[in-house]
């Protein structure tokens, strides 16, 4: 039998490169031997301050020596309270309540039970394309590909599929997209879930999973106005548009709207495990005392990481830097579409961009985008691919990347295209 630890780990796991890493700084990842890899992953939109921020790690490290572990339901602690301090500076005042847990996965079922609890209804509306997790609830409401639901059903019952404003994929401009899709929406609630039965509406502002697909304005504006009518609750899973990922604290500021529920994850802590579920104190009191909870919520470490991480962006123009790097990195990628026609779309806010592969007929390509990730791989450039036929090619970066970085990892991808297409 194999000693070799990198065997006895489960393959559930899926292993996306060979690459054993011994340290990570700034937008680097560096391996045993020292190789260092431009990471344009982020460990999947985490790490948005760059690997080991030291003003990050040097509030790990003092938190450490005081106290690792208050439960919140025992006491309360200075990281925890200072972090709700950081927060209301980057909320609109109707956010002033904060339940703190774990995983994106967790702080996603923590909405969809306050907003049953609140509006005392029981059905949700996803879209297609949404990740929202993978716990037996959260898959059910996950629709980006059935490698995530296949094998487990009987799903979690009540939760109803809206289509997602995808325009490039139906071919349609976004506006026309946009009206077909708040049609559709309007259809399900008079065919299939009573607007009375209906808690929330949960949507990604910009879809992760399902394909880096920014939605018109147009369209979360409508659906903002028929939650509004029918007293249904709104939803934003910013958990990887959160932080600064796309130029702004939070996806849905681009469009003009006001959630009622937010759920943060990933890049809240650096990478630290730690999630939340944000809406007002009105919704909050309706959540009966002791129906939710979790034994390491807003953990004393965890949240010391995020106050350093919330103060390090804000110190350091990140958000600024994100915008500006993502109009280079657009700018950049759409040059290269006009070379190379295998990129079929290029779309995105701030550091959320994403290239969508297609073969000379317009279908999607999931080898040409692995081969092209491959080789930008051999380059010691760590890419991902996303959406529902992995075709998509996406872009997530530190916050912290420069120009020179940004320039390096295009041309790279350049070398990549050159190298595997057909």
């Amino acid at each position: 039998m194999s000693t070799d630890p990198q065997n006895h780990l489960s393959p559930v796991w899926t292993k996306y490169t060979p690459i054993t890493a011994a340290r990570g700084e700034g937008c680097y990842l560096y391996d045993q031997d020292g190789k260092a890899y431009l990471d344009f992953t982020s460990g999947i939109g985490v790490t948005n301050t760059g690997h080991c921020h030291p003003k990050v790690v040097e509030a790990i490290q003092k938190q450490a020596g005081l106290l690792l572990h208050g439960q919140v339901n025992i006491v309360r602690h200075e990281p925890l309270l200072g972090l709700i301090s950081e927060l209301q500076t980057i909320f609109p005042p109707e956010i002033d309540a904060y339940f703190f847990s774990n995983s994106g996965a967790e702080a996603v079922e923590g909405a969809m039970k306050l907003a049953r609890q609140a509006t005392g209804r029981t059905n949700i509306i996803v879209f297609q394309g949404s990740f929202h997790g993978r716990t037996v609830g959260t898959m059910s409401l996950t629709t980006s590909k059935t490698i995530y639901r296949a094998g487990y059903q009987p799903l979690m019952p009540g939760v109803f599929v809206a289509p997602y404003p995808y325009a490039y994929r139906y071919g349609w401009g976004e506006e026309q997209t946009s009206a077909w899709c708040l049609e559709e929406l309007e259809y399900l609630l008079t065919t299939q879930t009573a607007p009375q039965e209906t808690a929330a509406i949960l949507i990604e502002p910009v879809l992760g999973e399902g394909g880096y697909v920014v939605p018109p304005a147009s369209f979360l504006r409508g659906l903002r106005k028929v939650c509004d009518q029918h007293g249904i609750l709104l939803i934003v899973d910013e958990i990887q548009s959160g932080f600064g990922r796309t130029g702004r604290w939070f996806g849905y500021e681009h469009f003009g709207i006001a959630p009622d529920i937010i759920t943060v994850a990933k890049g809240l802590a650096s990478g630290m495990p730690l999630s939340g579920v944000f809406s007002s104190m009105d919704l909050m009191n309706r959540w009966d005392p002791g129906s939710h909870g979790g034994t390491y919520g807003g953990n004393a470490v965890s949240a010391a990481a995020a106050v350093a991480t919330v103060k390090a962006m804000r110190e350091e123009n990140m958000l600024l830097n994100a915008k500006n790097r993502g109009v280079q990195m657009m700018s950049g990628l759409r040059h290269l579409q006009e070379e190379y026609p295998s990129i079929g779309d290029v779309r995105g806010l701030g550091l959320m961009i994403g290239t969508e592969i297609r073969t000379k007929d317009n279908k999607p390509d999931k080898h040409l985008a692995k081969a092209i990730v491959h080789a930008c791989q051999d380059e010691n450039l760590l890419l991902l691919t996303c959406g529902p036929w992995d075709n998509t090619i996406r872009w997530i970066p530190p916050l912290v990347v420069n120009s020179e970085q940004i320039d390096q990892a295009l041309q790279i991808f350049a070398n990549a295209l050159r190298k595997v297409e057909v």
